[in-house]
């Protein structure tokens, strides 16, 4: 039932620090795609005052997320998981002040990415944040071998699936009335970029 993944223990330190940096000290912050579950809670435990909303496409998922945050002893901090298609518009959550999504937008068709940047634009309230992390493609080209690799390695699986140009992404952002804040280059050729909702 508690799935491990090897990738988001390597990657949680990483974006933690990024996550401290430029959420704000108090909150809600939705997971979108939150898989086993590790993240939310290891950012729960480092960043007290901010409420958790883990949430995930695949009901699979959910009893693993459910029991990271039954063993993390902060389920006054991590909401119960939901299961959320987040082409599903519009999503039915409350204003928030982040939306996290970690590896999502590159093992999921074109539309989970447009449906992502609309749906963040709705919730959010003004000011508030989305935060992606993973591997994105700049200015049309690979920003690695590996990277490239990778997503040859996807497209085979699934013809929908590959790593995004960023600047596609950035274009449905400004569309849904977010910001580009912020590129911050992480280990393992993977970006954490964020985005502001205008006032």
């Amino acid at each position: 039932m508690k799935r491990d993944y090897p990738a988001t223990s390597r990657n949680k330190g990483p974006i933690l620090e990024v996550l401290k940096e430029h959420l704000p000290p108090k909150g809600v912050v939705l997971e979108i795609a939150s898989g086993s579950g590790q993240h939310v809670c290891w950012f729960a435990h480092h960043l007290p005052d901010l409420i958790w909303q883990p949430s995930d496409g695949d009901p699979e998922c959910l009893p693993s997320i459910e029991a990271w945050r039954q063993d993390s002893g902060l389920q006054d901090r991590i909401r119960p998981p939901v299961h959320l298609d987040v082409t599903a518009l519009p999503w039915p959550t409350q204003e928030l002040d982040a939306v996290f999504c970690s590896n999502m937008i590159h093992i999921a068709p074109w539309e989970a990415a447009q449906a992502l940047a609309q749906g963040a634009g709705a919730v959010l309230r003004p000011g508030g944040l989305l935060v992606l992390y993973g591997p994105f493609k700049r200015n049309g080209a690979h920003t690695a071998p590996s990277n490239q690799e990778f997503d040859a390695d996807l497209r085979r699986r699934n013809p929908q699936w590959g790593i995004r140009d960023l600047a596609d992404f950035d274009a449905l952002a400004g569309q849904a009335g977010l910001d580009h804040h912020e590129t911050i280059p992480m280990p393992a050729n993977n970006l954490c970029v964020v985005w502001r909702k205008c006032p």
